[in-house]
């Protein structure tokens, strides 16, 4: 495999996009959520949208649209989305929220104590709206891929 051939694999370019255009679109709509530009989130997990869902569904719908819906592989590639739609939302969403509530009992229960200011990270996961953000944005990039490259 040479690197043309990588730079043509649709499907992947279809994944590939999902996560770049979910990422991008972090920063903005952060700053008309709160009213404040915060480019860390350019490179963060959790947030509107979920950038694995965005991943996921753009490469999924691209196998789909270029290998067969009847394909195994678009099998294999729902199963997988699936996981990682219901990870992004649910096991990553409460890691996320355990976060939120142990950060808060450092703040109550240690203050004045010495410890590491490194706080646990809170924002890991993905609330059902942000998930299907992402889901919408997967399908419109892998649409708009196969649009282009059939």
């Amino acid at each position: 495999m040479t690197l043309a051939g990588l730079l043509e694999n649709k499907v992947l370019i279809g994944a590939l996009a999902g996560w770049l255009i979910a990422q991008g679109l972090k920063p903005p709509l952060e700053y008309f959520r709160t009213g404040k530009w915060r480019w860390s989130a350019l490179l963060s997990a959790g947030g509107m949208p979920s950038s694995h869902s965005a991943l996921m569904v753009g490469a999924t719908l691209s196998i789909g649209l270029f290998v067969g819906f009847d394909s195994a592989l678009f099998g294999l590639a729902v199963a997988i989305t699936m996981i990682v739609v219901y990870d992004a939302a649910g096991v990553r969403r409460q890691a996320g929220m355990h976060a939120e509530r142990i950060n808060v009992l450092f703040d109550e229960l240690l203050s004045g104590h010495i410890w590491s200011d490194k706080e646990l990270r809170e924002v890991i996961g993905h609330s059902p709206l942000e998930v299907v953000g992402g889901v919408l944005l997967g399908l419109v990039v892998g649409t708009v891929n196969w649009l282009i490259w059939r």
